[in-house]
């Protein structure tokens, strides 16, 4: 139930009229604060359960109205007023409070609509599996050719070649078939593949870098790994070719 001030020269709530005090839309002198009062008053008394909150609302705003109104009343000093002082209007911090009043009623007027519309949706659960089948993740690799490989080969030795080699040691031999069953081992562990730099990331020679990319065009001759690209110049990915019987191999390479 919502309390209707009853006045000769509107009929609203409370906060409505208020409202209309802010925009000087009716004269606070014509408002007979004892009718607001006692109608008030009244509907308390009639009211089986009492909104405490409401209660305290309507005090603190009365006690305002009548402060304002009897400041208005006094009778006013005549004083000489210079061009940097002026005579501060006692509604003006009625203004203020009724701007922040306003604002806060508002916000919590669409906090609960929202809450209200939330209430009707019912949301069904969803496992994970079942998400990812529904909405699978993109996948960020394209298609890489013998050119992106070679391209990205000639990279690495240019690298390698800008290094410093101020001391030369002993190193053991390195061999293709060595390098085809370091790379086997690293993709049987990494399923999810590597990247072409990150596979010679620790290589520090010419000819290891060399021989693992025969190693890699090894690889590809004999299907057991393929090759893919997120874009143009990108860092090439490695994976390894499926094994299952009868799973046809998704790339191919031109």
């Amino acid at each position: 139930m919502t309390y209707q001030v009853k006045l000769p020269i509107f009929e609203g709530p409370l906060d409505l009229l208020l409202h209309l005090i802010e925009e000087n839309e009716i004269d606070i002198y014509n408002i007979p604060i004892a009718l607001i009062t006692q109608q008030y008053l009244d509907y308390l008394d009639r009211a089986e359960e009492i909104d405490l909150e409401l209660t305290s609302d309507f005090v603190v705003m009365a006690c305002t109205l009548l402060s304002i109104k009897a400041r208005m009343l006094l009778p006013k000093p005549i004083v000489e007023v210079t061009d940097e002082e002026s005579e501060l209007d006692p509604r003006v911090e009625l203004v203020q409070r009724l701007l922040e009043y306003k604002e806060y009623k508002e916000k919590a007027k669409v906090f609960r609509g929202l809450e209200a519309r939330q209430a009707k949706h019912f949301w069904r659960e969803i496992d994970d599996e079942q998400l990812l089948k529904k909405f699978p993740p993109p996948n960020p690799i394209g298609d890489a050719t013998w050119t992106d490989l070679v391209t990205a080969f000639n990279e690495v030795l240019e690298r390698v070649e800008k290094r410093a080699q101020t001391i030369s040691l002993s190193r053991e031999e390195i061999t293709v078939q060595n390098k085809i069953e370091y790379i086997l081992t690293i993709l049987q562990k990494k399923p999810q593949g590597i990247s072409f730099y990150q596979l010679i990331s620790h290589v520090v020679t010419k000819e290891e870098i060399i021989v693992t990319f025969l190693a890699l065009l090894e690889l590809v001759k004999s299907d057991r790994i393929f090759l893919r690209q997120k874009s143009l110049f990108a860092d090439i990915y490695i994976f390894m070719t499926p094994t299952e019987e009868g799973e046809e191999h998704a790339y191919s390479f031109s």
